[in-house]
């Protein structure tokens, strides 16, 4: 092994070759097109973990169709500020995504995101009566006032056939439908993101695994990258202002061997997935829809089974899951050491304290992992009764690391969502969690700018604007520009606009 001395310093590096660090490097040219970037990747190809198309559901998350974003009181009323907030978010991915497409640095709309309306299913007298005071509390948002409610098995038929036919049971059945909503290929996106920044002097460096971060003196970060080529490999050191982990759960190995005290606490439950996955045409040309149930109890939300149109390199395909288990790797070509090795003195309380809260929950996971295909089956005849197992074959997803939390009182907790976490100098941050993640990146990474270069925020938000003209603005409070801002990236990104009663 060859080991090469540092070269000047970078301005940002970027840890793993996915929609965040895609995104971020987009943002980072647009603000400071002569700032220097560095992108280190540890497989032979750009967004091929949890972005790659076939590694997540595709679901461009805007709250239309997720039961987990909204709550019901004690008193019956129904607080649906997280499903608010994730849409406000969306919109803001679909802006720069609009502002992208019009300046020719992303390609035609339909090779990366598509209209396919989102719809919540749901089944007994209790829940139907939810879902129905759900969509008339919801409804009368300017965000979704696109949603329309149906208990009639004939309506619901007619938006997607596959969940009427061959449905002999009397148990009553209720749906919500959204046309607003959509499918994304995370990996064409990311692919092309980073397509257009090599032609920008971003180095998008592959095959290349960061081993080690230390400070200089100077409060840059020096990096320790494991270069591998066809004959040899060798170790290059490598100096940032800022580093960027963008690398799903070893996000959290990067911020552990920075020694970044604000990660001290942190620990990882490592969740994989498989779905169904059907590609016969009869089959797939029924369904246009992603059908959202509500997830079995103690649950985290990325298990909530849904019946995704998915539309990969324009051809359509039907998935059915996901089906969790437990899995110790943090990526899915990670290491089965990855889950071990990531346990500290400072996280080993936190890690205990959750899995004593959370024994239902491994429960459930241990159960998924022994399911038969029988009952595999028997979960998709919930939504599509119909259905012939010939048609369908399993199929693995990527990895999720859900983020454990050290919590005063209770020791620790397990979130669900997506959350940053920054050095208190603002020298290296990182992004942890999984769903929503990918569909609200834009967000999450102008928090990291706000945390991380707060001097530079004044200077920045017009050119921020320039991409995402709401910025700044709530689409809550204000219905008109809420209708203008979604008509204007639907047209740009040829999804469906509002819906005509």
């Amino acid at each position: 092994m060859k080991t090469q001395a540092a070269l000047r310093p970078y301005d940002v590096v970027l840890i793993g070759g996915g929609i965040m660090s895609a995104t971020l490097a987009m943002l980072f040219k647009h603000l400071e097109p002569t700032w220097t970037i560095a992108v280190y990747e540890r497989l032979p190809e750009v967004g091929q973990e949890a972005s790659a198309a076939w590694n997540n559901s595709g679901t461009g998350h805007a709250g239309l169709c997720e039961p987990n974003y909204s709550v019901e009181n004690a008193d019956g009323t129904l607080d649906f500020t997280r499903a608010v907030e994730i849409n406000e978010q969306f919109q803001l991915t679909r802006q720069l995504w609009a502002s992208l497409v019009e300046a020719g640095i992303l390609g035609k709309p339909g090779t990366f995101v598509n209209p396919v309306p989102h719809l919540t299913l749901v089944h007994g007298q209790r829940d139907v009566d939810f879902l129905r005071r759900r969509h008339e509390t919801m409804s009368a948002h300017p965000l979704f006032a696109n949603m329309r409610f149906s208990d009639d098995p004939k309506v619901i038929g007619e938006w997607a056939p596959l969940l009427t036919d061959g449905r002999e049971s009397a148990e009553p059945i209720a749906a919500t439908r959204d046309i607003t909503g959509s499918d994304v290929d995370f990996g064409e996106l990311t692919g092309q993101l980073f397509h257009h920044l090599r032609w920008q002097d971003v180095e998008i460096h592959r095959n290349c695994e960061v081993r080690g971060l230390r400070r200089n003196n100077d409060g840059t970060w020096q990096l320790r990258v494991d270069w591998r080529t066809d004959n040899d490999r060798l170790t290059r050191k490598v100096d940032a202002r800022f580093v960027f982990a963008g690398a799903g759960g070893w996000a959290l190995k990067i911020l552990q061997k920075a020694g970044v005290a604000e990660a001290h606490g942190y620990g990882l439950l490592p969740i994989s997935g498989r779905f169904l996955r059907c590609d016969n045409p009869e089959v797939v040309e029924r369904h246009d829809a992603k059908v959202y149930g509500k997830a079995p109890a103690g649950a985290p939300p990325m298990s909530m089974p849904h019946l995704d149109t998915r539309i990969v390199d324009g051809k359509r395909a039907v998935l059915f899951g996901p089906y969790p288990g437990i899995n110790p790797r943090f990526l899915k070509k990670g290491s089965l050491f990855d889950a071990a090795t990531s346990v500290r003195r400072d996280n080993v309380a936190p890690l205990s304290a959750m899995l004593g809260d959370n024994t239902e929950l491994i429960k459930l996971l241990l159960s998924q992992v022994t399911m038969t295909r029988k009952k595999k089956l028997a979960a998709l005849r919930e939504f599509a009764p119909g259905i012939r197992p010939e048609d369908w074959t399993m199929v693995s997803a990527g990895q999720r690391a859900q983020i454990v939390k050290p919590d005063a009182e209770r020791g620790g907790v397990l979130e669900f969502g997506t959350e940053v976490v920054a050095a208190h100098d603002g020298s290296i941050a990182a992004v942890l969690g999984a769903s929503p993640g990918a569909s609200v990146a834009p967000a999450v990474l102008l928090q990291v700018l706000d945390q991380c270069f707060p001097r530079y925020s004044r200077l920045w938000e017009p050119r921020l604007r320039e991409l995402m003209p709401t910025l700044g603005q709530s689409l809550s409070n204000d219905a008109r520009l809420a209708r203008q801002t979604m008509a204007r990236t639907a047209e740009t990104l040829g999804l469906a606009g509002r819906e005509v009663d």
